[in-house]
């Protein structure tokens, strides 16, 4: 299924001879409108077919070629939708020699849609160079956003989310593995990565290891028939796996973040002295509460106290 890629003229020709894409929806052919010359980065579902948007599916029929991962997996995709644009594979493997025919064709007048085998294209494949290439070259880059697995693990593991950090997969290893693991204990946010069902076992003894008894989700097979969502500490999940749990899927960790360390007396005393110069003493006991994570009540008992010594010094 890859394309015929490099002939100018054909291309021409096929742009001005054939009509624009159709897809199917709920049974009906919808015709996709065409697209103008550029690099389109496509999410497509995670697992569940159903979490396509129709921004994809017409973005999928309209374009005069999809980049893929794998070119069995993405027909898969296009055949529940009746989508019969070219594929042509850009991988790891070969992206250094599909590159430079991906980018002739946009150059010609073509429109070419990026996809990965599962989610949103870049994350964890060489994605990001094409696109580099293409800003480089001048040709427009446009994102039709969708699935993710990194957010959607994100959203279901129970823990915080206003700051993470995407590792991505860790060394296979078992040295490189843990000396990357206590790299990342240090890191104050949220953690989210990648790793197969054969070293998920290992990969959570060693993030154990180095991060301590942190709170974290194991995540198999987001939006699939058998998703699994298993919460515990490192070191549980890391024996629950290690003494036989299923590890076929994919998988997502996400883990929590390092617990800050409890401010001092002095560090509430300075930040209530602070707030106090500007606001009111209740004002400044729930910014203080907030900001540091200590109970009101004990934070209240030493504004007041602060604000007595402020009056007696008057």
């Amino acid at each position: 299924m890859d394309d015929d890629s490099g002939q100018p003229e054909k291309i021409a020709s096929d742009r001005a001879s054939r009509q624009p894409g159709t897809y199917v929806v709920a049974g009906h052919d919808v015709a996709a409108r065409a697209l103008p010359p550029g690099l389109y980065l496509v999410a497509t579902p995670i697992g569940n077919l159903g979490d396509i948007t129709l921004r994809a599916l017409e973005t999928l029929a309209a374009a005069d070629l999809i980049a893929c991962e794998d070119t069995r997996v993405t027909a898969r995709l296009l055949d529940r939708y009746g989508i019969r644009t070219p594929l042509t594979p850009y991988h790891d493997h070969n992206a250094q020699a599909a590159r430079p025919k991906i980018l002739a064709r946009i150059r010609d007048g073509g429109a070419v849609a990026l996809v990965s085998d599962a989610g949103t294209p870049l994350i964890s494949d060489p994605g990001y160079r094409l696109v580099r290439a293409a800003q480089d070259a001048g040709a427009a880059v446009t994102a039709i956003p969708g699935a993710s697995a990194v957010l959607t693990a994100l959203g279901v593991a129970g823990l915080p989310t206003d700051r993470f950090f995407f590792e991505g997969f860790l060394p296979p290893k078992e040295a490189a593995r843990r000396t990357r693991a206590g790299e990342l204990a240090r890191i104050p946010a949220t953690l989210v990565l990648f790793e197969s069902g054969p070293r998920v076992a290992a990969a959570l003894g060693a993030l154990a290891a180095e991060l301590g008894d942190r709170a974290a989700a194991v995540c198999r097979e987001l939006t699939k028939l058998h998703e699994e969502i298993r919460r515990g500490t490192l070191a549980e999940l890391a024996a629950h796996y290690a003494d036989g749990g299923e590890t076929r899927g994919e998988f997502v960790l996400v883990i929590a973040p390092p617990a800050a360390p409890a401010p001092s007396a002095e560090d509430v005393d300075a930040l209530l002295r602070e707030a106090l110069r500007s606001q009111t003493l209740k004002d400044a006991v729930g910014a203080v509460a907030a900001a540091t994570g200590e109970p009101r009540q004990q934070v209240y008992r030493r504004a007041l106290a602060l604000a007595k010594e402020r009056r007696d010094d008057v």
